[in-house]
């Protein structure tokens, strides 16, 4: 049975000025009526180039127990690396249909792997203006090149490019939230998996949308990741839920946004507090999110709930 992608549903809603039903949110969910305007609280942003270790674990301690999400600036990614990262991940969904259907996931696979439109439960029947490419980028053992676009023809490159460096930044985080533990700076390192632990990268997709005022690029959710490194664009999209309000997590060029997934929450829920997420849509703008997700290699993954706008993410 065909299924039928976001993107194409927004082609032909833009020309309407309307979406369908199943896309438009509960007014509980709206952004348009959700939103807090004004609002002061801001995710803390990090200098991760701080050269005084003990500074800086204090602050990652501070904003993880606080907050559970954090920005990083000056993290050492080169902009080269990020900057066709993005592009190649655009070149992909610019695509024609029929050859991004190359990389689908089948119906009755269990894996999270492959293109799609859809990650988690819908509720209610109601869905996320999104599509999205996830795939696991290391270790070696675990990578599926059947998943891994051969367009554009620079795509796997870049990716590997990213993974080596996305690995220097999540083996630090972790080391830095050892020491904030009082741990050995190694302790959660290999606890979870040394040099093996587990790397997935997720392209979120979110098309222009004639109503952004009733849609949600993905609903409130929290992470299934031990951490997940976010890659936003210049389209504001991503809200965080603190003291019974939605507000916008401001962005700044070339940050890396941090949170704290389910899986280090879970084992650390005496220290790191959680916050849920979610991505609004956006009007006349292809939005594009990375992830990284870094995941333990020990603990059941169970998908909650996701968020974002074209934004690349990685989770561990």
């Amino acid at each position: 049975m065909e299924v039928e992608r976001v993107q194409t549903i927004a082609f032909s809603s833009i020309l309407v000025d309307t979406i369908p039903p199943e896309f438009i949110r509960s007014e509980k969910e709206q952004p348009a009526l959700t939103t807090c305007r004004g609002c002061i609280p801001q995710v803390p942003t990090i200098d991760f180039s701080d050269p005084d270790e003990g500074n800086l674990t204090r602050l990652i301690a501070e904003a993880s127990s606080e907050w559970g999400m954090f920005q990083i600036v000056n993290h050492g990614i080169p902009t080269e690396v990020i900057t066709n990262l993005q592009k190649a991940g655009k070149e992909f969904f610019e695509l024609p249909q029929e050859e991004k259907e190359l990389y689908a996931k089948p119906p009755d696979s269990k894996s999270i792997e492959g293109y799609g439109s859809k990650l988690q439960k819908e509720v209610e029947g109601k869905k996320a203006w999104v599509d999205h490419l996830f795939h696991n980028i290391w270790p070696p053992s675990a990578i599926n090149y059947q998943y891994w676009p051969k367009n554009p023809p620079s795509y796997r490159a870049v990716n590997e490019e990213y993974c080596k460096w996305v690995q220097g930044v999540g083996h630090r985080l972790l080391s830095l939230l050892s020491l904030g533990l009082g741990l050995e700076k190694n302790e959660l390192k290999e606890n979870v998996g040394g040099d093996e632990l587990k790397y997935l990268l997720k392209i979120n997709y979110y098309p222009p949308c004639p109503r952004p005022d009733l849609a949600l690029g993905v609903v409130a959710h929290t992470d299934m990741s031990c951490i997940t490194i976010l890659l936003p664009n210049e389209v504001q999209g991503l809200q965080v839920f603190r003291d019974d309000h939605w507000f916008d997590v401001k962005y700044i060029p070339d940050a890396l946004v941090i949170h704290i997934g389910d899986q280090l929450e879970v084992r650390l829920s005496f220290f790191l507090t959680q916050f849920l997420n979610f991505l609004i849509t956006f009007s006349l703008q292809n939005s594009l999110g990375f992830v990284v997700c870094i995941m333990f290699q020990n603990l059941l993954i169970i998908v909650s709930r996701q968020f974002d706008v074209i934004y690349i993410l990685t989770t561990l």
